[in-house]
């Protein structure tokens, strides 16, 4: 089912069992008590993965986001902020850009403006930060990719698996891709199955199930991206474009792990479709741009787009080097979850549940 899609390094082997056995006594020693995990008096959620590579972590912590803020729970909203240019501690404000607090913390930030969104490599000293912040409280601290941190002992555990790449048919780093052992699933309460395929068939839930060996104590959920409609990234730029159609031809500009999604979801409208495919949180260059404009000036001239995804549009957006002449041209494919086997009511409720359960402010748990 899943095993035509994962690429082991077997020779790298030998290499692995050294990481494993370093990473090993690391969990060894939080497990031991020698290394500390400190807890907050504020639900923090963690949301993170085994593997290196998307597995969806932005998008399912939106979803958080946006289910928590619909009880009028003041979110916050906290990472490392992969490869921005600042040091320590940085919490967003309406001016911080890409280079300063990193794309995914900045496409949160523009999407959701209301709620506090940091940074720090510290992810304990970053907390404490942010429960310093006044005029709201802040009333839960969602964690992105933070599973591996074990010095903040998180009240909930959001584990995220691909379809596709199961960590259970996945190795170590550097034969495969997991960062720990499959057996730190353990650690978490909540285990979701990302990027299920729309024809996912009832037998496969059950075969997952199964191979993930997952204890009583864990739940596990299954969930699919599901692309909204496409949104100019410089509207005021724009004109005469208003959906996607077959006679369109696309170039496809990804610096994310997994594009094949998304050129899956592009060609359900026009086969004419070219990728081209950056590493994992690309940092564009102005020699990258050119080329997007060359490849660009290739396509017929009367319908041709480019379309990206919201984490390269953040790095895009106030590129210097981009051309004037593209921004028209630019749209982005806006993407969400949904939960399978009419799971979203039981997940949301488990969710809420613990929030207001574990709360510090008095009133949430009462609601």
């Amino acid at each position: 089912m899943t095993e035509n899609f994962i690429k082991i390094h077997y020779g790298l082997y030998p290499l692995s069992w050294l990481y494993g056995m370093g990473v090993c006594l690391r969990n060894k020693l939080f497990d031991w008590g020698w290394l500390r995990s400190k807890s907050f008096d504020v639900p923090v959620i963690c949301v993170g993965n085994l593997a290196v590579g998307g597995t969806g972590k932005t998008p399912h912590t939106e979803y958080l986001i946006r289910l928590l803020g619909k009880t009028g729970m003041n979110v916050a909203t906290l990472s490392r902020g992969y490869k921005r240019k600042s040091k320590g501690y940085v919490l967003a404000d309406g001016e911080s850009g890409v280079r300063r607090i990193g794309d995914e913390p900045y496409q949160i930030k523009s999407k959701f403006p209301g709620i506090r969104v940091a940074v720090d490599e510290d992810r304990c000293h970053g907390i404490e930060q942010l429960l310093k912040l006044q005029t709201p409280f802040v009333d839960v601290v969602l964690l992105d990719d933070a599973f591996q941190h074990r010095y903040v002992k998180a009240g909930l555990n959001i584990l995220l698996t691909d379809y596709h790449r199961l960590l259970c048919d996945d190795a170590l780093l550097p034969a495969g891709r997991l960062r720990e052992p499959a057996s730190g699933k353990n650690r978490a309460q909540i285990v979701i199955v990302t990027k299920c395929p729309d024809d996912i068939k009832p037998i496969d839930f059950n075969i997952i199930t199964k191979r993930l060996h997952l204890y009583p104590y864990q739940q596990l959920y299954f969930s699919r991206f599901r692309y909204g409609g496409l949104m100019p990234l410089f509207p005021e730029k724009t004109k005469g474009f208003s959906a996607l159609t077959k006679n369109e031809q696309v170039l496809l500009v990804t610096g994310i792990a997994s594009p094949a999604s998304l050129v899956q979801e592009v060609e359900a409208y026009t086969p004419d479709v070219k990728l081209l495919a950056f590493d994992d949180h690309h940092d564009f260059s102005a020699k990258d741009l050119q080329q997007i404009e060359e490849q660009f000036s290739h396509l017929e001239e009367r319908k041709r787009i480019i379309i990206t995804t919201e984490k390269d549009a953040a790095r895009l957006k106030n590129h210097l080097s981009l051309s004037d002449a593209l921004k028209p041209f630019i749209y982005v494919f806006p993407i969400e979850i949904e939960f399978l086997q009419n799971q979203q009511h039981i997940f949301n409720q488990n969710i809420i549940g613990y929030v207001r359960a574990n709360s510090r402010n008095g009133s949430l748990s009462k609601r």
